[in-house]
């Protein structure tokens, strides 16, 4: 009998702390063949998704994938995402959460700047912060709901993906 992946646990386990603490829990999913999203959202091979209770309609974390059915655009879709997919997930409001190595054999058009791995050991690695958009002058006001930018140096933290 072939052992099961830890990661559906984990990725359970922090969706319930998120919304033990009242955070809204995100995930970030590497898009491939296999995965069912809207396409027109996904950026970079990649995709952030809201799946906190008010987002998600019938979702379930199985051992080997997510799926629920949520709006986008006011048209409500069914979503499908391989638990391997998943490389984070973490609440919105603080960046806490848990990163995964990315998917082995990821479609090539999809994934296009994801290096080759050197073995198949799994190795941490930080991810470079991207600096923040330029916005016009007009548009900068005091109740923007932008989080400031992050700070250089430090502790590396997630980023959310628009």
């Amino acid at each position: 009998m072939q052992e099961v992946s830890t990661k559906p646990y984990l990725l359970r386990a922090i969706y319930e702390w998120c919304t033990d603490n009242g955070y809204t829990p995100h995930i970030a999913v590497v898009v491939d063949s296999r995965t069912r999203v809207p396409m027109q959202f996904v950026k970079n091979g990649e995709i952030v998704l809201n799946i906190s209770f008010e987002a998600t309609s019938g979702l379930k974390m199985e051992n080997d994938s997510i799926h629920f059915s949520a709006r986008f655009g006011g048209v409500s879709r069914d979503i499908l995402i391989p638990v391997e997919n998943v490389i984070a997930i973490y609440a919105r409001e603080n960046g806490q959460g848990m990163a995964f190595e990315a998917p082995v054999g990821i479609a090539p058009e999809v994934a296009q700047d994801v290096p080759e791995p050197e073995s198949p050991t799994p190795v941490l690695s930080s991810v470079p912060v991207s600096e923040p958009e330029k916005k016009p002058a007009d548009a900068a006001s005091k109740d923007d709901d932008d989080p400031e930018p992050p700070k250089k140096g430090g502790r590396p933290v997630l980023t959310r993906i628009k």
